[in-house]
């Protein structure tokens, strides 16, 4: 009996702590704060239901965390390339816009 109020304890500080990774997921100022937050959403809801395995006595449980974990580090793989692309086209026309302020004809420089 004392390890269900134990169980339930740690679900609702994971419930909590997942709400304010929420929270940083929408707010955060960056594209890699807001990755972080997502991956820190996707391990606590793979503690939550690891938990839950425990606190019901259910084995499957057990199996759809590990299947959530293979998703959740796919999804955060795909986001960072997605990142990444996006990073990278926005240097390339960067550099692209640069380019064109230095050279040209404006320099006397035919």
């Amino acid at each position: 009996m004392i390890y269900h109020s134990i169980y339930i304890t740690v679900l609702i500080i994971l419930a909590v702590m997942i709400f304010a990774c929420l929270i940083r997921a929408i707010k955060g100022p960056r594209i890699a704060d807001r990755l972080v937050a997502v991956n820190m959403i996707g391990t606590m809801v793979m503690v939550m239901i690891a938990v839950l395995a425990l606190m019901l006595n259910e084995g499957y449980l057990v199996d759809v965390c590990l299947v959530y974990a293979m998703i959740s580090f796919l999804a955060v793989v795909i986001l960072s390339k997605v990142y990444i692309g996006i990073y990278e086209e926005n240097r390339h026309s960067a550099d692209s816009d640069e380019k064109e302020d230095k050279g040209g004809m404006s320099d006397g420089n035919f």
